[in-house]
């Protein structure tokens, strides 16, 4: 539980209006997701799901906990990948606009 009340705390901060925009996302109570906060208790199968889809923390948290750390490496090569093809169009974008 510890695990996924770190993940929340990173992801959406801890505040009551963080608490409340994850109770919107959850369809569930303040108090239990303040619990989640604290790590009092543990978010529902159906509520972690809506979490990992909604943070990468959460799915981060999840990858490692399950013994999945490969899953976890991929999903970041993928990530920096990505990041790297926009980086490149963004300085071919510049080069071509460039005027001699």
């Amino acid at each position: 539980m510890e695990a996924i009340a770190e993940a929340l705390r990173i992801e959406f901060g801890n505040t009551p209006s963080t608490i409340k925009t994850v109770a919107r996302m959850t369809n569930t109570n303040e108090r239990t997701v303040k619990n989640w906060f604290d790590a009092k208790n543990g978010p529902s199968g159906e509520n972690l799901v809506i979490l990992m889809h909604n943070s990468q923390e959460v799915l981060q948290a999840v990858l490692l906990l399950s013994g999945h750390h490969d899953l976890l490496v991929t999903m970041k090569v993928t990530a920096t990948k990505n990041k790297l093809r926009e980086m490149l169009e963004m300085l071919d974008e510049l080069s071509s606009s460039e005027t001699p």
